[in-house]
């Protein structure tokens, strides 16, 4: 199951909004409602939550703890069962000042099933499961290569799926006494360039037709990354796909995890660079085939029920309603989504034009 453009968008705001509050104490609730979960459960054990509160030596804190509770259990009575695929709800006082009472709650039927069943009550709400939903599950290719080891994974979300490793024949430093200092070198020569090509073989295997791949990082201790990269032996469309090359103190499963880490500014980038590509691919085809892009809410909304949008660009400027009424009309034309931040001189530009664009699948001439 798919989170679309609009609702990730709807998730990220909603998070935003909840990770301006903190609490002054451990007062700020959160609870997950697994898909499936009976709501009664959830809400006897609330109540026994707010029993266990009266012991909460601070005056303050056991108030706006036992607050937080009751609001929470008169939102989820609201209910008459759990929704389809749960429910993540939260509660507090969020007042600013100290002393004073805000008591509010929040929830947010997700678009994909809850799988766990958590309650919380802390400084700030927990929202990972939530971040982790609005995540774009972008695939990447990891290789962590060096002259006798090599892995190669896949980084899908946040998720590192290892894919295979392989050792190489290359001898140690230490040789047997009575070879030449030459043909021993030759032989460990040979033996890492018969490793490298195995390593480009397989990165041509597994990653050469995977359509999903945004790029592919690699890394390693030492030169021989690049001795890798640079000996020709990867195929040229593989070879092409390579975003970045980071250097690393391990191997093997140490090694993904360490090249994820310092991978976290190129992967950033990497979104920042794709909303770039689509919104200057846009920009050129206006000006060089104008019939073949719209811009402007009703003109899209035109091209759109006509079926003709091959690319939606909506700025995340726009009301959340918006943007699910526009995903919904693409939905039935298959036509892709996109919401487009405004952190890119190129997301401004659509704002100023009207925060709705399309790029069409041919030209439309009125």
């Amino acid at each position: 199951m798919q989170v679309t453009a609009a609702q990730r968008y709807r998730i990220k705001k909603f998070v935003k909004e909840l990770e301006s509050y903190r609490g002054r104490h451990t007062e700020l609730v959160t609870v997950y409602v697994p898909e499936g979960y009976d709501i009664i459960k959830i809400l006897n054990h609330l109540a026994q939550e707010q029993g266990t509160a009266t012991n909460i030596k601070s005056a303050s804190t056991r108030k706006n703890v036992i607050d937080a509770l009751e609001k929470m259990i008169q939102h989820l009575k609201l209910y008459k069962r759990t929704p389809e695929h749960g429910l993540a709800s939260f509660s507090g006082n969020v007042a600013e000042r100290e002393g004073q009472s805000d008591v509010r709650v929040w929830s947010l039927e997700p678009p994909i099933p809850i799988k766990i069943r958590l309650y919380r009550c802390d400084k700030e709400f927990l929202l990972d499961p939530l971040r982790d939903m609005a995540e774009e599950k972008s695939i990447y290719g990891l290789v962590v290569v060096d002259r006798r080891d090599a892995i190669i994974a896949l980084l899908k979300g946040k998720t590192i799926i290892p894919l295979l490793k392989t050792h190489s024949e290359v001898p140690g430093k230490t040789r047997a006494g009575g070879q030449s200092a030459h043909r021993f070198e030759k032989n460990r020569a040979l033996a890492a360039k018969a490793h490298f090509k195995k390593v480009a073989d397989y990165m041509k295997e597994q990653f050469l037709n995977n359509k999903d791949l945004k790029g592919i990082i690699v890394g390693g201790p030492g030169p021989s990354k690049h001795d890798f990269i640079a000996q020709g032996q990867i195929t040229e469309e593989v070879k092409k796909k390579i975003i970045a090359v980071k250097d690393l103190s391990y191997t093997e499963e140490f090694g993904l995890q360490e090249l994820v880490d310092k991978s976290q500014d190129v992967l950033a980038n990497e979104d920042i660079a794709a909303e770039k590509e689509i919104m200057s691919k846009f920009f050129t085809i206006l000006a060089t085939k104008p019939n073949k892009v719209s811009y402007g809410a009703a003109e899209v909304k035109r091209t759109l029920e006509m079926g003709v949008v091959d690319v939606l660009l909506l700025s995340e400027d726009l009301d959340e309603k918006i943007i699910e009424e526009y995903e919904e009309i693409a939905k039935r034309f298959n036509s892709e989504v996109r919401v487009i931040s405004t952190e890119t001189r190129e997301g401004v530009q659509l704002r100023d034009i009207g925060r709705v664009a399309a790029i069409l699948r041919y030209e439309v001439h009125s």
